[in-house]
C-alpha cells in the first residue's frame, strides 16, 4: 500500500523546521514521498497580507529542491475559495487512489488548534495525522480526544529537533534588516533577496 506524506502551509516563507519536519516523517514513517502544498487562500490568513502565491511556489521549489523525494503539490492553488485541509485530503486521495495512504505532516501548534479546523472528525478519517513536536508547545490529548472523538488512533506524534524558526520571525527579520542565513535554504534567500520579499509588511514583492 503506497504511503505518501502531505505538508501543507503559506511557507511564506519555507525553512529548515519545514524541511526537517517533512524528512524526518519521511524516514521514521516510511513514506515514499512528501508533498509540499502550497496554500492560495489559507482560512485563518484571510485578514493577512499573503505573498503572492508564485513567489511562494517559487520559493517552495527551490527549498525542497535537493531532496528527491520532495515534491511540490499545486492542488490548492488550481482550486477555487480557501484552502480547507479536508477538501485538499479528499482531493489528494482521489488523485492517488484509495489504496493510498496519506499521511498529514503538522506542527504540534497546529494539532492543538485542530478542533476549530473545518471538519476535523472528517479529515481523520481521510488521512493519519504526524504532530512534529516544536519548542514552548504541548497538547492536552486528553481534551482533543474530546473535542475530536477517535483521534487517538490516527495521530502520531514525532520528537523533533528543537529548531525554532518561523516564517513570520522571518518576515520580521527581512524588515530590520537582520540576518536570515543559516535558517533557510541558501537559493531560498537568495530568492527573497531578489524579489525584495518581506522588506514592506505586506511581502508582496516584486
Amino acid at each position: 500500500m503506497p504511503r505518501i506524506g502531505v505538508i501543507g502551509g503559506t511557507f511564506d516563507p519555507i525553512h529548515y523546521g519545514h524541511l526537517a519536519a517533512a524528512e524526518e516523517a519521511r524516514v521514521r514513517l516510511s513514506l515514499e514521498r512528501v508533498l509540499f502544498v502550497v496554500a492560495s487562500l489559507p482560512p485563518h490568513k484571510l485578514d493577512e497580507d499573503v505573498t503572492l502565491v508564485e513567489h511562494r511556489l517559487a520559493i517552495v521549489g527551490l527549498g525542497i529542491a535537493s531532496n528527491p523525494f520532495f515534491e511540490v503539490s499545486t492542488v490548492d492553488v488550481d482550486r477555487a475559495g480557501p484552502s480547507y485541509t479536508v477538501d485538499t485530503i479528499s482531493i489528494l486521495q482521489s488523485q492517488w487512489g484509495a489504496d493510498t495512504e496519506i499521511f498529514f505532516i503538522m506542527g504540534l501548534d497546529s494539532l492543538v488548534e485542530l478542533p476549530t479546523w473545518h471538519q476535523p472528525e472528517r479529515l481523520i478519517q481521510l488521512c493519519h495525522l504526524v504532530a512534529v513536536t516544536r519548542p514552548g508547545f504541548e497538547v492536552d490529548l486528553e481534551r482533543l480526544g474530546g473535542l475530536v472523538p477517535g483521534i487517538s488512533s490516527r495521530l502520531t506524534i514525532i520528537d523533533m529537533p528543537g529548531l525554532d524558526i518561523s516564517s513570520t520571525d522571518l518576515q520580521r527579520r527581512v524588515r530590520e534588516g537582520l540576518p536570515i542565513k543559516y535558517q533557510l535554504p541558501e537559493e531560498v534567500e537568495r530568492y527573497i533577496s531578489d524579489h525584495k520579499l518581506y522588506v514592506e509588511p505586506t511581502g508582496f514583492g516584486t
